[in-house]
């Protein structure tokens, strides 16, 4: 490997990590964003006055970064990616309560995952593009861990960008296929979700998973639908197995599928192809 693609690669990721510091804002942030206007929403339609839990100045850049311990603001040198974590032992400076280790695995993630891409899919448009589809995808699955939720603030932009790609000409999925890919998508887990709700009479998922089936397929085209599904949910049957013999929860407890769909996505990816054709080769069909 060149020095100079090797340099591009090292700064990448230092550029990257910076980003996944920001996502960890996001993660955190929007959710709570979302609720703020939700409440304030309701007390219009409701004229009923503030409870005091609402504010609108609070928004992904206002306040500052703050210890949610003891408040104490965070210094410039604390919020570098992943090496303050380590010099800081993963504490508050001013406090000393702990810091949670998913934000220097998040901050990692973002670095990896951003190139790997590059390296996979080239120093150009595409490269980046698939960069910030694989950390929109992280930011989404950790949002539905904490919230069972899928913000549309981020499925449908995440649907558009993949349709964009394709008309442009900056993807190697087709319009066609990214079109029907995001119609079949949203499809899919629709007619799912009613069927499941006419037998059982209850929800099994939410509207937002089938935007993020949507998204997926607009970005890797309706060819790859099958693999997305059947890799989250098998994926999803094996997690929500384990993890439901390990806590001893009710079998009827909600168990979010937006991770499983995110992480069917970036595998399908990064080796679709690769698993489409094994499976052909061991099938015995090429």
């Amino acid at each position: 490997m060149p020095d100079d693609v090797l340099l591009t690669y090292v700064v990448s990721f230092l550029v990257f990590a910076v980003f996944g510091s920001f996502f960890n804002v996001v993660i955190y942030r929007l959710p709570l964003m979302m609720e703020s206007a939700w409440r304030r929403e309701c007390e219009l339609l409701l004229e009923t006055p503030g409870d005091g839990k609402t504010d609108s100045n609070f928004n992904i850049a206002i306040p500052n970064s703050h210890c949610p311990s003891c408040k104490a603001p965070i210094k410039a040198w604390h919020n570098i990616p992943i090496l303050s974590y380590v010099l800081l032992r993963g504490r508050c400076a001013n406090c000393k309560t702990g810091i949670s280790l998913r934000y220097p695995v998040i901050e990692l993630s973002t670095a990896l995952l951003g190139v790997l891409c590059l390296y996979l899919f080239g120093l150009g448009p595409y490269g980046f593009a698939t960069a910030a589809f694989c950390w929109t995808l992280l930011i989404l699955t950790f949002i539905d861990f904490d919230h069972q939720l899928l913000p549309d603030q981020l499925t449908l932009p995440l649907m558009w960008a993949g349709l964009l790609l394709s008309a442009l000409s900056l993807s190697p999925v087709s319009l066609e296929d990214a079109v029907w890919g995001a119609a079949a998508g949203y499809m899919i887990l629709w007619s799912v979700y009613w069927l499941f709700k006419l037998v059982t009479g209850k929800d099994g998922m939410g509207y937002g998973d089938f935007k993020l089936l949507a998204a997926l397929g607009a970005w890797l085209g309706w060819q790859q639908l099958p693999v997305i599904v059947i890799l989250s949910s098998l994926v999803g049957a094996i997690v929500g197995s384990i993890y439901l013999a390990i806590t001893k929860s009710e079998r009827n407890k909600t168990i979010p599928f937006g991770p499983y769909l995110a992480g069917a996505g970036l595998i399908t990816l990064l080796w679709g192809e690769w698993i489409v054709d094994s499976y052909l080769q061991f099938a015995g069909l090429r």
